[in-house]
């Protein structure tokens, strides 16, 4: 069951980021028209995001500190990298550049560095999820 859940809250996580980031925050800037107001509603789910990705992430490291024995084996080790760097990227992504974007502070390079951190959480996030994904014997 705690398996099942994990893979459910894994889930949550990359779909979170996958729906924000590539569905809703374009299609406010497509259908707002106006790019500071987008802006400003694209930074408040963002923030939210973060709380998602923190809420997951602890969850997961929870998991995992749970099946830990003596030794961490490899896949298990992985898992918890890829958690802490996509929630190092959070909250990086949060702390450090979010309050340059909104005082608009060399726009285009924090927003590219902001952009680039996202993308990298989702991508830790999607292989985590990848790799926790039951395998099927063929």
């Amino acid at each position: 069951m705690k398996d099942r859940f994990a893979l459910l809250v894994a889930a949550l996580w990359w779909g979170s980021l996958t729906t924000t980031g590539f569905l809703v925050v374009p299609m406010l800037f497509a259908k707002l028209g106006n790019p500071a107001v987008a802006g400003n509603f694209a930074g408040q789910l963002f923030a939210a995001q973060t709380w998602v990705a923190l809420a997951c992430g602890l969850a997961l490291l929870t998991y995992f500190r749970s099946r830990m024995t003596e030794r961490i084996d490899a896949p298990t080790r992985a898992a918890i990298t890829l958690i802490v760097f996509a929630l190092l990227l959070a909250l990086l992504q949060s702390y450090a550049v979010s309050p340059r974007i909104l005082a608009r502070d060399n726009l285009k390079l924090w927003h590219a560095v902001g952009s680039g951190m996202y993308l990298g959480q989702w991508a830790c996030a999607g292989a985590l999820l990848w790799r926790m994904a039951p395998r099927r014997a063929a």
